[in-house]
Parts: structure tokens; sequence; C-alpha cells
């Protein structure tokens, strides 16, 4: 066992409701431009109209061809792009190196829910008897790490870890431990979500914890969640491979905490988030006073919320008045199994940049989550560590400990 080796980030990808490429994410990220809009969504007979966090000017002719569209469902499209600007920023893309070395470990809390629904429509709704001989490969939820394997020539272990909210977490996680351990040298790893689609809009909206008009994290006067789509994936690799080949490092992931509640599938509790945090701390061996920002989960529903900034408060103390703690969600939207990807890329550019993100669509303090929330406008801050955290149904809570290296 080799668990003494340092794990760095050294490319990022992304697209998300704010843009395609990490470059329109983050000058909207830095702008407090909320990309969720009124969006309608059909099948068959059947609409809905809410507020929605889609990738804007998405064309999948741009990206892939007919041939290749047969067999990607959205969200394992998303995974391939996101992928590909991970490498390429890496200087991974056309490069020799050791593809059975590399893993692929992606999140997806759905698979591919847009064949899924319009297969489920032709049957149920049209009263076909055939459907798309490539459904089962387009609805699975290893497609799109199965995908990324293939269009990158990766043979190391490949995977997709399913754990709703907490999924993208989860998958870099599982991806740190690999390579600490000596399994593989290197990750691509992430997640991505593609499930906008008319029943998954009603099943949330079954739950009342959509938001009415947008997301409003940690703000007096939020309503919900809004779910979004979209993709966030990064390499991993060791600090000495990115140091023989000079790659550029946007943070070492120092360490990892993952938890459950055990107590309500959907009431969110303090004491499992806290419980991942501290244990992410412990295991990159940092302080609280080392943290300088938390990119939270903030959903903008009302309880999870409020039990977040209490989780937070439990494990730093009075060093939580100090933190900087904001919501990107509220201007690229819950992308569920996606979340953690993308909140992850958010904040290794945060670091990179010295910029903290806003929690955009603030309209004031709710005693409850009595935080410093850096609302609507971004701040200039040297991060010298942060946490990305992301909890998911089922009390399920992945923290993820970032540190400059040094």
């Amino acid at each position: 066992m080799t668990s003494d080796r340092r794990v760095v980030v050294t490319g990022v990808g992304c697209l998300s409701a704010q843009g395609i490429g990490r470059h329109a994410v983050w000058d909207a990220l830095c702008a407090g431009r909320c990309g969720l809009k009124p969006t309608t969504r059909s099948i068959g007979t059947f609409s809905v109209t809410a507020p929605l966090g889609v990738v804007p000017d998405y064309r999948w002719q741009d990206h892939f061809n007919e041939d290749e569209l047969i067999l990607l469902d959205p969200y394992a499209q998303y995974a391939i792009l996101a992928a590909r600007e991970a490498l390429g920023d890496a200087g991974l893309l056309d490069s020799d190196h050791d593809r059975s070395r590399t893993a692929v470990i992606l999140g997806s809390g759905a698979g591919g829910e847009h064949a899924r629904e319009e297969a489920a429509w032709k049957f149920l709704g049209e009263g076909r008897q055939r459907c798309n001989p490539m459904l089962v490969p387009r609805t699975n939820h290893q497609a799109s790490a199965g995908f990324v394997s293939m269009k990158f020539r990766i043979t190391g272990p490949t995977m997709v870890i399913a754990t709703g909210c907490a999924s993208s977490n989860h998958a870099v996680a599982q991806a740190w431990l690999m390579i600490k351990q000596g399994l593989v040298d290197r990750a691509v790893t992430g997640g991505s979500e593609a499930n906008l689609v008319y029943t998954n809009i009603k099943a949330f909206e079954s739950m009342r914890v959509m938001g009415t008009d947008t997301c409003r994290p940690f703000s007096l006067g939020r309503s919900g969640m809004v779910l979004a789509e979209g993709a966030g994936v990064v390499v991993l690799e060791t600090l000495d491979s990115a140091l023989r080949r000079g790659a550029a490092i946007y943070a070492e992931l120092a360490g990892v905490g993952m938890s459950a509640d055990a107590t309500n599938v959907v009431h969110p509790s303090a004491e499992g988030p806290a419980q991942a945090m501290a244990a992410a701390l412990a295991l990159a061996d940092l302080r609280p006073a080392d943290i300088d920002y938390i990119n939270a989960h903030g959903t903008g529903t009302p309880v999870n919320d409020a039990e977040e900034c209490k989780a937070i408060r439990q494990v730093f103390g009075a060093e939580a008045d100090r933190l900087c703690v904001s919501s990107t969600k509220s201007m690229h939207g819950h992308a569920l199994g996606a979340a953690g990807g993308i909140e992850l890329v958010a904040t290794l550019l945060a670091m990179r940049h010295g910029m903290v993100p806003p929690t955009a669509n603030y309209q004031g303090p709710d005693p409850a989550c009595d935080l410093d929330v850096v609302p609507n406008v971004a701040r200039p801050a040297r991060i010298r560590a942060a946490l990305s955290n992301n909890f998911a149904f089922g009390g399920l809570n992945a923290v993820l400990a970032l540190r400059m290296a040094a």
C-alpha cells in the first residue's frame, strides 16, 4: 500500500446552465449570472413548465455524429464533453500515458432518463411494440463511464457511482482512494446528469421541494431547489506524476469525508454532514482555521440550508464566522448526480483565481442561516483550503477537502 501518495487536480472540464466549457462557466460565476429560466418539458400530450437549469445553446450536432447519437443519451454526451475538456486541460488528451493505470469513475443519479421516458411513452402512450434496440446501453447508469473510457481509450478501472445528489463527490472520493492506494496513477472523475424530463420534474414537484421562481440558497424567502443538468469532470493524478511531466496544478485533493444520517430518507440532519466535514478535515490534516471557503450543498430548501449552516457551526465553532460559504447552485441549479462535479470545478477555479463566487438571488438574511454566504457579488479572497459539500436523499453525505499544493 502507498497511502502517502499525494493526489492533485491537473485538469477540469465543465458545462452547466451557465455555459459550455470551464471559461464560460467561470465568467458567469464571477459575474453572479444566474442561468435558471422558466422552461417547458413535454412528453406526448403532457407538459410542465418550471424554472430549470438547462445547458444553453447545446447542439449535439456540434459534437457528435448521428451514429454516435444512437448510443448516447444526453447525460453521456455531457460526460464525454467534460472529460475531453479536462483531459485537454491536463495535457493528456493526445499524450502518451499509461491508460491501463488510469481510472474512469463518474457519478450519475439517474442515467439515461431522456431515452427511458421516450421509450415509456412509446410503449404506454402510443401502444408501440418495439423500441430502439440501443435502449439498454443508452439508459444504463454505467454508459457515461463506459463511453468515456472508449472515447479516450482508457482501459483502467471504470465504473459509475449512483448515490443521488452525492454521486459525483462519492465518485471523486473513490478515485482518490484508488490513487492513494496505488491501484491507479490517475483518474478521470466527476459526474454528469441530464434528467430534465417531464416525469422527473413532476416527481420533484410532488415532493414540494421545487423553487417557485428561482433558487435562493440561505436567503430569507427561499422556496426550494431548481433542477438542472450538466457535467463536471476533473483529472486527478499523483503529485509526483504531475511534477514529472510539468503539469499545471489546480490544488491538492487532500481528504474526503463520507457519512450517513441514518435518520430520515428526505429530512436532512446536521449531524451527518458535520461528521462528513470533520472526517474530511481529519483525513486532510487540516484544522477549521485552515479553511477559507466552503462551496455549500445549499439547495435553497428551507430545511436543508438551515441544517447545513448548523452543521458548519458544529464543526467550525467560532471559525464559522470567518468563513466564506456560498452556494453556486443559486446560479447553475441543482444538477443532482452532477452537482458535486460542477461544484468541484467551481471551487478549484475559485482557488486558482482568488475569487469566491457569490450566492445569487439573495434577498435578505435568515436567522437560521447566520453565516457569511457572500450575497450576490463575487469577492476577492485568498483561498488556502476549501471544502465542497454534497448531501443526498437517504441521508448520504460526501465532502471533499482541497488545499493549495505547496
